[in-house]
């Protein structure tokens, strides 16, 4: 072997060595960063008063990028026309304000970031950064702090608009729907606490927002509101509580349609209860209506016979509770025609004390219960008796039902009769229980209760599972719970009326009390007792 050969073979060994060497320790590139950016300028100064510029420029000591600027950033006084934050989809090592509104004199505004600037690499936030300046020749340092809680569910939403309305020769209790508020914060993703600050002294409403389209206006339909019960005077100590809530919609109808052979639709928005609806047209002498609610939207059908020659009826829509009073003229064209169907709304296994329900698709208008024969699993014959629920259009059979049966309905033909004179053909449905050892049960007792008193289980998201009305001091038995974790809540229910009553911006009214309690869990087979303490509010 030459020199120079065995001189590359030894190169090669070396440098094979070398790399099995240096791949045993790889560098990882050190610890990660986790340092927010640092601002190292901001022109003009932040909290600089006597402010007569446009442009705002904040300089960090690396590249920035803002996220989610329409959520997090709150501006206050609020700008008729919004200011460009630049970025935008970028990086850079400083941020633009550019303001196109004209400002008010002697007045402080304040940016509030949230976490919106982040570092360009590991999105590390620079938090809760606030730039503040005054058109006036000082900085207005008072502030209002308090708490958002939610009227009936155990959490409040997140990003909240908290705002304070001044209170002068111009004020009154429309504003929230025309103007934006004078101050405002937002209580961001992650806190129920809120705090608005650079306010000047002076008499204001307080009130909270969960603003659905962000404009800083209510709307009934897409928010939620909050009003402190009386005007508030700055400088204050007091540590405000505001209760959100979600308004009952003012009643509305929609203009109603011909969907179907003499059936008509009338959408509406609010309480149907009190919805009254009339034909203005003439009508035949055996004119005959009936109305029912649609099973999942927000509808009514009116139905009408006899079928008559006519181009268009007149229906008028009123409800007294809201002063809404409207004729609309309802074009009649050929439609198909309705046939009549029969389903069930509770099937399969059905709890003890839960009715078994079937619904139609035309109004009932007769039920020959000697056509029904119900059967338990041993063939013995059940006794039965039932409810008519005219606005929904169903039936509820109620029956002593026992556990681990099953059970068989046999629904002879002709046994219902529709508004049209449909007859029903022959039904069959089949439901069962279950045993008793498959479900749990629970016993609250009462300590410092004031009734009448609603006690709900409900799961995660508040919806309720099961339900007791109390009017005196008793023991509460939740009895054949499916096992799950059940949430506590009481509804105090201070008017009596049996259901839960929301607020009212306009009419002063606040929800009706709640009260939530640590959930439970249910088990198969068990129970067990549970004392609920209520505290006075």
């Amino acid at each position: 072997m030459n020199k120079t050969l065995s001189s590359f073979i030894l190169l090669i060994f070396l440098g094979l060595v070398f790399v099995n060497c240096a791949n045993r320790g790889t560098p990882d590139g050190g610890p990660k960063d986790e340092m927010p950016p640092k601002i190292v300028e901001e022109l003009p100064k932040n909290y600089n008063t006597n402010f007569k510029g446009k442009i705002i420029k904040i300089y960090f000591d690396e590249y920035v990028k803002i996220k989610d600027i329409q959520k997090q950033l709150i501006i206050s006084p609020p700008m008729t026309y919004p200011p460009e934050i630049t970025p935008l989809g970028g990086a850079s090592k400083y941020i633009t304000i550019k303001i196109f509104d004209t400002l008010q004199p002697n007045t402080t505004y304040a940016f509030n970031f949230g976490n919106s600037i982040t570092d360009n690499n590991e999105g590390n936030p620079y938090p809760y950064y606030r730039y503040v300046f005054s058109t006036g020749s000082y900085i207005d340092s008072l502030s209002v702090k308090g708490t958002i809680v939610d009227a009936l569910k155990r959490q409040p939403e997140t990003f909240v608009n908290v705002a304070l309305y001044e209170v002068d020769s111009t004020f009154t209790d429309s504003i929230i729907y025309k103007n934006p508020p004078k101050y405002i914060t937002n209580t961001l993703d992650s806190v129920t606490t809120f705090s608005i600050e650079n306010i000047k002294a002076g008499k204001y409403m307080l009130m909270a927002l969960k603003d659905g389209n962000a404009d800083n206006k209510f709307q009934q339909k897409t928010d939620q509101i909050a009003y402190y019960k009386s005007f508030i005077t700055v400088p204050t100590d007091t540590l405000y509580t505001l209760k959100l809530f979600k308004e009952e919609l003012d009643f509305k109808a929609v203009r109603p349609a011909l969907v179907a052979t003499q059936k008509i639709a009338i959408g509406y928005e609010g309480d149907y209860s009190k919805m009254k609806i009339n034909v203005k047209s003439e009508t035949p002498p055996d004119f005959e209506h009936r109305i029912t609610k649609d099973e999942k939207t927000d509808t009514l059908y009116y139905w009408y016979k006899p079928k008559f020659e006519a181009d268009s009826l007149i229906l008028n829509v009123s409800h007294a509770n809201f002063n809404f009073d409207k004729d609309y003229t309802v074009k009649i064209r050929k439609q198909k025609k309705d046939s009549l169907t029969i389903k069930t709304i509770s099937s399969g296994v059905i709890g003890l004390e839960q009715p078994f329900k079937i619904r139609g698709s035309i109004p009932f208008v007769s039920f020959d219960t000697s056509k029904v024969n119900l059967i338990d699993k041993d063939s013995t014959k059940v006794s039965f008796a039932t409810e008519f629920d005219s606005i929904n259009n169903t039936y509820a059979f109620n029956f002593k039902k026992t556990e681990a049966n099953s059970y068989k309905m046999l629904v002879l033909p002709e046994a219902f009769t529709d508004f049209f004179d449909n007859k029903s053909d022959t039904l069959k449905f089949n439901l069962s229980t279950g045993k008793a050892s498959d479900f749990g049960f629970v016993r609250f007792t009462l300590v410092n209760a004031n009734y009448p008193l609603i006690v709900q289980l409900t799961n995660e998201k508040g919806d309720v599972r099961a339900e007791k009305y109390t009017t005196k001091p008793e023991t509460i038995d939740f009895l054949n719970l499916q096992p799950s974790t059940y949430y506590i809540r009481v509804i105090h229910d201070a008017n009596g009326n049996g259901i839960y009553d929301t607020g009212s911006y306009l009419k002063k009214i606040q929800a009706e009390r709640v009260s939530h309690f640590k959930e439970i869990e249910v088990r198969a087979d068990w129970g067990y007792p549970e004392t609920l303490e209520f505290t006075s509010e």
